[in-house]
């Protein structure tokens, strides 16, 4: 009987070309599967077969558990029980009692050839998907196998993929039989085994369409930069050139608009917008806005944000049908971006300089026009007033060295006085929030130092903002803002 099991196992393995020790793991699955039928009760089963001989013992195991644990006899044994088998077992390992194996000859065949094959089945599905991961073809080609609930079910090889629901492209009607190219998004893990799941509509997609149709990017002459989608609808793809020959926009239009055809074609008509990269942030932006003209843009590097300004008849283009411009603008140049018109800019300019104008005549005490050239020649904080260097300061016409030094004095001086009043709130703070169960004098402090000074302001805050303020973990965060929050409900 054991020179049997070892033919089988050995035919089955030659014949499904998966590793033996897989259909040694599914013969002992179907073995341990019979023997758990001779039990009226619950009972855990391990058959062990020995890879030379062939031979195999049957257990029935008893997992060790505490008093609070415990749960099922069939299953489980109590830790004082177990240690009078085993004084050295510990909780989680396994008492095991003997069985009389079951005759291979008389086991059920048919629910052991069903688990056996199911095995050998996901193996082999494994050792496929394996095999495609390892190339890395990131770009799927395949056919709709069939549509269930809205889901799709893609075939490509030996293998089938699900794409989903909302991850196609808007108003797409895919058919069975159709053929389609799509994305690898990710390999989930289910009870079923490995789950392909495709997309087509990120990003990467768009970069895959146009590498297969621009043979430049794939040789590294071309290379795109960045890409954004509005799926169905619009995308923008920036590019730039590795060869100063080679005009990149062109090349990847193609001749007549071949190459970005076929890139439109394969996503439902989707109107792609080429842009040129560009290593000035600001010329990125004026590019990826095209075909709306732009009149001028104020970089705000501390916001990492842009207020672009254009005239009032490119103001609609610029934004875009439901803001669609703007928006895939945003999204490939990695800036938040601000249209306004010329009058609007205007508008804002004076306000804030009115804003920094007010700032200087109350805390350094000066008159208008003083303030006047302070923020013409471009100082906006206290800051730069205090610190900018000496020389530079004199270049100002107007300003002799006793006046430069008399304002970077008083700017020194109201910088101080804000920094000691906040040490003070911070103090303050500590105190005030030590006295919270549960508080450390560290997260005190840290708290204090972004602004939470008293309970009431920690009472205020959600769970994922006092994460964020704090490296705290979320279920102490939310006891620390209950805890706060007590007197709400006193």
């Amino acid at each position: 009987m054991s020179r049997e099991v070892l033919l089988l196992v050995d035919a089955l393995s030659r014949e499904k070309n998966v590793d033996k020790e897989v259909v040694f793991g599914a013969l002992e699955s179907a073995l341990a599967s019979a023997t758990k039928k001779r039990f009226d009760d619950e009972a855990d089963v391990r058959v062990a077969i020995d890879r030379n001989t062939g031979e195999y013992e049957s257990f029935r195991c008893w997992q060790v558990m505490d008093d609070e644990t415990f749960e099922t006899p069939d299953l489980h044994i109590k830790l004082e029980e177990a240690r009078k088998h085993d004084a050295n077992i510990q909780m989680g390992e396994f008492i095991e009692e003997p069985l009389e194996s079951i005759d291979f000859g008389r086991i059920g065949a048919q629910a052991a050839k069903q688990v056996i094959f199911q095995r050998i089945r996901d193996a082999e599905r494994e050792q496929i998907l394996a095999d495609f991961m390892d190339r890395k073809e990131h770009l799927v080609s395949g056919t709709v196998k069939r549509v269930e609930r809205g889901n799709a079910i893609i075939e490509f090889g030996k293998i089938e993929a699900l794409l989903p629901r909302d991850q196609m492209v808007p108003k797409e009607n895919l058919r069975v039989g159709d053929r389609v190219k799509a994305h690898l998004l990710r390999v989930d893990r289910t009870a079923r085994g490995p789950q392909v799941i495709l997309s087509r509509i990120s990003n990467d997609l768009l970069s895959k369409l146009f590498e297969l149709e621009v043979p430049e990017i794939e040789e590294n002459i071309l290379e795109i930069v960045s890409s954004a989608r509005d799926a169905g609808s619009r995308a923008k793809i920036a590019v730039r050139s590795n060869d100063p020959r080679i005009d990149p926009i062109g090349t990847c239009v193609g001749m007549r608009g071949s190459r970005v055809q076929g890139v439109t074609n394969e996503l439902a008509g989707e109107r792609v917008d080429i842009i040129l990269w560009a290593e000035d942030p600001a010329t990125y932006v004026i590019n990826a806005l095209a075909p709306a003209e732009v009149s001028s843009i104020v970089v705000d590097e501390e916001k990492h944000s842009m207020d672009v300004v254009v005239e009032e008849d490119n103001l609609a283009q610029a934004i875009g049908r439901g803001g669609q411009n703007v928006r895939l603008a945003s999204e490939l140049t990695g800036w938040t971006l601000n249209i306004m018109t010329v009058e609007q800019s205007s508008e804002k300019h004076a306000e804030e300089f009115t804003k920094i104008r007010g700032l200087f005549i109350a805390k350094l005490d000066v008159d208008e026009e003083v303030a006047n050239i302070l923020v013409e020649e471009g100082f906006n904080t206290l800051e730069e007033v205090a610190y900018v260097p000496l020389e530079e300061m004199l270049e100002i016409e107007g300003f002799d060295e006793a006046t430069v030094e008399e304002l970077r004095s008083r700017a020194r001086n109201v910088l101080l006085t804000a920094a000691i009043a906040n040490e003070e709130q911070v103090e303050h703070g500590i105190e005030d929030l030590n006295k919270l169960d549960g508080m450390d004098a560290e997260t005190a402090r840290m708290l204090a130092a972004k602004g939470i000074v008293t309970q009431e302001q920690l009472a205020d805050l959600a769970v994922d903002e006092l994460v964020e303020l704090v490296d705290m973990d979320a279920e102490r965060a939310n006891t620390l803002i209950m805890t706060a929050r007590a007197p709400w409900f006193a």
